[in-house]
């Protein structure tokens, strides 16, 4: 059996060496091989080198052309009947690859996903799973706060992070790639919406732990970053929420963007989010749907079940203000269509 790994790269060529190395050391079993593909969106860097140093294969594709395509381009070139996703900052403890295997397999799920700890606070999640909301909003479960109660849990879930994942190959053939409009930042939600729409669970597994240095290629609250958040909002809205589920969901959808634009306010990106708002109406102009499709009652079943995790998790571990204002201010669940 092969297992590919897929890692989306762009210079920082010392965190892609932690990557690596972290890879090199997975404790795999007999007759389990290991097919590396960094797929390198222009770097400047000795990236290259590094990558050709561990034996992985490199795919160039010249300039920066987003982590959806390069996601897109790494599973195409990928030869294993898993797929491992994997971004260029996290580390893996050497079982990480083979619990997930495990968990997957044991639990017949599509995907796998286990617990990732901030690399700078290691005393602190990054994420246990990852979450959607009504109002279309994602997070990462337990994100900088200290273990929960839920987040050493066995769980299904619907919502794969591209940070460090694994895949069936058929997931993908199932769902579909990555949304390449999506240039960085919530194309892994996206494909979730798509998979829960599908049924198609997946597992967390709490014993697989990685590390996270979180936004270290594009920086943490940078333009770049909110521009993007606030369009492919935007666009998971226009692409996922039919009018009927608008007209349900409507109050949650309002308190959830007026929220994240206070936010992005408050720490000084208010031109990049004003930014990020007409580039996200204006290019989901033609996405926007009024017909609810197959699949739309398994969706608002999924996100209902999210959100419900993510008032367990707050509940337990402390509340932000951004979600004690958002579960304040948006209306009681209604049920699934």
């Amino acid at each position: 059996m092969t297992v590919s790994v897929v890692i989306p790269h762009r210079n920082r060529a010392a965190l892609l060496e932690q990557a690596l190395v972290s890879l090199d050391r997975q404790q795999l079993s007999p007759g389990v091989d290991l097919d590396v593909v960094v797929v390198d969106n222009g770097s400047s860097d000795e990236s290259l080198e590094v990558a050709a140093s561990h034996g992985a294969r490199a795919v160039e594709l010249g300039r920066n052309l987003g982590v959806s395509r390069a996601l897109n381009v790494g599973i195409a070139a990928s030869r294993g009947e898993w797929v491992a996703l994997l971004n260029n900052d996290v580390r893996l403890a050497p079982d990480w690859l083979a619990r997930l295997l495990r968990a997957a397999a044991d639990h017949r799920s599509w995907f796998a996903t286990g617990r990732v700890y901030d690399a700078s606070r290691p005393h602190l999640l990054d994420g246990a799973g990852d979450a959607v909301c009504r109002g279309g909003v994602a997070w990462r479960l337990g994100h900088g706060k200290p273990d929960s109660s839920g987040s050493d849990r066995v769980r299904p879930t619907f919502f794969p992070s591209a940070t460090a994942s694994l895949f069936r190959r058929e997931f993908f053939e199932r769902a579909g790639m990555f949304d390449e409009d999506f240039f960085a930042y919530l194309e892994d939600v996206e494909v979730g919406l798509r998979a829960a729409s599908l049924g198609l669970a997946g597992v967390y597994e709490p014993q697989a732990l990685a590390w996270h240095e979180g936004s270290a290629t594009a920086g943490r609250w940078s333009d770049a970053v909110v521009g993007w958040m606030t369009r492919h909002q935007i666009l998971i809205l226009a692409k996922h929420y039919s009018q009927a589920m608008l007209l349900r969901f409507g109050q949650p959808v309002l308190v959830a963007q007026v929220l994240w634009a206070l936010m992005a306010i408050s720490r000084g990106r208010a031109g990049a989010w004003l930014s990020g708002l007409r580039s996200g109406l204006a290019d989901s102009s033609q996405l926007w749907r009024a017909e609810v499709r197959s699949g739309e009652a398994a969706l608002v079943a999924a996100l209902l079940a999210s959100e419900s995790e993510i008032a367990e998790v707050q509940g337990t571990c402390g509340w932000d203000n951004w979600w004690k204002w958002y579960f304040r201010l948006a209306r009681p669940r209604l049920q699934a269509l």
